[in-house]
C-alpha cells in the first residue's frame, strides 16, 4: 500500500500541476455556464426588428390577420398588381412582397407566397403561415351560418392533464412530475458516460505515454507493474473529482453571478422565443418538451415539480453517484490500462478498444430510453450486468429501485471490477515490457494464461 499511496500521489500532483489541468479546470465550467446563458442571449439579440412587409392580398381575408408588431410591419398594397411591386422594392423600402391569393371557393383556402431579396426568417414565415390559417379557419366557420360556431369549438377544446401521486409505505399521497424524474436520469447518464469514457481514455494515454518514452522500465524496477496499474487508476480518479467538483462549483457561481447582474427575468428571457427554441429541441431529440414544459407551468404542474424535487432523496442519489461512477470508472479504467500497455501508440488501440466501447455506448443509448419504462427487461438487465450498470442503474434510480437490487447491482460490480482488475493486472504486468510486434487478441488471451 506503501508503493501505491506514492504512486497515487505522484500521479495526481503531477497532472493538477499541468496546464492542461488548470486549463480545462477553468475554462469548462465557463463553457458550462455559457451554455446556460447564451441561449437567452442569443434569443434576445437575434431577432427581427424594423422590418417592412407589403401584403397584396386578393383574397381580402388575411390582411386583417397580419398584426404589427416591433419585429414587422405589414402595409397594405392590395390595389398593386404583384408583378408591379416587385420591381420597387428598393423604392418602397420593402423588405418582403406578401402575396395572397384570390379565394379559391371549391377548396375554400387561399395560398400565400413571399418575395423577398433575403431568404425570410423561419419564425416570421410560420407567424404568416399560422395568421393566414387562422383567417382560413374563421371563413369556414362563417359559411356554416352559426354565429357562435367559432365559441361553440372553443367550448368544446379540452386540455386535461393527469395528476400523478405517488403512495408511500403508510398509504400517504405525493404528488409527483414524472418530466423532473426524466431530466434527472438523462443528465445523470449523460454525465456519468461522459467521466468514465474521458477519464478511463486519460489512463491509457498516460500508460501508452510512458510506455513510448521507456520511464516504465525505470519505474517497474522499483515498484510492482500491478501496483504501478492500479496507483496510476486511483491517482487519476482523484484527478477526476477534483476537477468535476471544482466544475460544479465554478459553473454555479458564474451562472448565478451572470443571472444575479443581469437579472433572472432578462437571463430567462422572452418567453415565446423560448417555446420556439424548446420546440426545436423536442424535435432533434425526439421528446416531446413543449407538451412536458406545458404541464409544469400549470399551476398544479409547478407544484409537482417543487414536491418532486422535495422528496427526492438526494443523499441516496449523490453516495449513488459516487459509488457508481467510482466502480465503473476503475472497471473500464482497467481495461484501458490494459489496452494501452499492449500497444505502443494510439493508432494501434482502435481494435483493442472495441469490445470495451461496445458495452459503454450500449448502456448510454438504453439509459437515455430509461425514463420510458425504468423496470423493462432491458432496462433491469442493464442495470445488473456490470458492464452497463453504472450508467444504467443511476438512470433508474429517480424512478425508484429496491434496495436490494441496489446491493446486488453493486456486488456483481465489485465481483466483477476484482476478477477484471486481476486479468488487467496479468497483461499490464507483460504488455507493458513488450516492444516491437503489435499486439492481437490471440497474444493478449496468451498473457492471461501465463502464471
Amino acid at each position: 500500500m506503501r508503493n501505491i499511496n506514492t504512486i497515487i500521489s505522484r500521479e495526481y500532483l503531477t497532472r493538477v500541476k499541468k496546464k492542461s489541468f488548470l486549463l480545462t479546470t477553468f475554462l469548462v465550467p465557463v463553457l458550462f455556464a455559457a451554455m446556460c446563458i447564451l441561449p437567452s442571449v442569443i434569443m434576445f439579440m437575434a431577432k427581427d426588428e424594423g422590418k417592412k412587409f407589403a401584403v397584396v392580398d386578393q383574397s381580402g381575408l388575411v390582411l386583417p390577420y397580419l398584426e404589427n408588431s416591433d419585429a414587422v410591419t405589414f402595409e397594405d398594397y392590395s390595389a398593386e398588381s404583384p408583378d408591379s411591386m416587385k420591381v420597387k422594392f428598393e423604392e418602397l423600402g420593402l423588405d418582403a412582397l406578401v402575396v395572397v391569393s384570390p379565394l379559391d371557393t371549391v377548396a375554400r383556402t387561399v395560398t400565400v407566397a413571399s418575395y423577398s431579396e433575403k431568404p425570410m426568417s423561419v419564425e416570421m414565415k410560420e407567424r404568416i403561415a399560422s395568421r393566414a390559417s387562422e383567417a382560413v379557419e374563421d371563413y369556414r366557420i362563417s359559411l356554416y351560418e352559426m354565429g357562435d360556431l367559432k365559441q361553440i369549438m372553443e367550448d368544446v377544446k379540452a386540455d386535461v392533464s393527469v395528476a400523478t401521486y405517488t403512495i408511500g409505505d403508510e398509504g400517504e399521497e405525493k404528488i409527483t412530475s414524472s418530466e423532473v424524474y426524466m431530466l434527472i436520469s438523462m443528465i445523470l447518464s449523460i454525465i456519468i458516460y461522459m467521466f468514465i469514457a474521458m477519464f478511463s481514455g486519460m489512463v491509457m494515454q498516460s500508460v501508452i505515454e510512458e510506455k513510448a518514452s521507456r520511464v516504465v522500465e525505470v519505474l517497474v524496477s522499483s515498484v510492482k507493474a500491478t501496483e504501478l496499474m492500479f496507483g496510476k487508476i486511483i491517482g487519476v480518479a482523484c484527478v477526476a473529482l477534483t476537477q468535476f467538483m471544482l466544475w460544479i462549483v465554478l459553473t454555479v457561481v458564474l451562472v448565478g453571478g451572470f443571472s444575479l447582474f443581469v437579472g433572472f427575468d432578462s437571463l430567462m428571457g422572452d418567453p415565446a422565443q423560448t417555446e420556439q427554441m424548446m420546440e426545436m429541441t423536442a424535435q432533434m431529440g425526439g421528446v416531446d418538451v413543449t407538451e412536458m414544459t406545458e404541464t409544469m407551468a400549470q399551476e398544479e404542474g409547478l407544484g409537482a415539480v417543487l414536491s418532486t424535487l422535495k422528496d427526492i432523496n438526494w443523499v441516496q442519489m449523490i453516495i449513488a453517484f459516487v459509488v457508481y461512477f467510482a466502480l465503473g470508472y476503475l472497471l473500464y479504467a482497467s481495461f484501458f490500462a490494459a489496452i494501452g500497455s499492449a500497444v505502443e501508440n494510439e493508432a494501434d488501440t482502435n481494435q483493442l478498444q472495441m469490445p470495451v466501447t461496445i458495452p459503454l455506448i450500449l448502456a448510454f443509448f438504453v439509459a437515455l430510453y430509461a425514463f420510458n419504462a425504468p423496470d423493462s427487461q432491458i432496462v433491469w438487465w442493464g442495470s445488473m450486468i456490470p458492464f452497463t450498470s453504472p450508467i444504467v442503474m443511476l438512470a433508474r434510480i429517480p424512478f425508484g429501485v429496491p434496495t436490494w437490487e441496489l446491493v446486488l447491482s453493486v456486488v456483481l460490480l465489485v465481483g466483477t471490477f476484482l476478477a477484471c482488475g486481476w486479468a488487467s493486472a496479468k497483461i499490464y504486468r507483460i504488455g507493458i515490457l513488450m516492444f516491437g510486434k503489435k499486439t492481437t487478441f490471440k497474444d493478449l488471451w496468451k498473457w492471461l494464461k501465463q502464471k
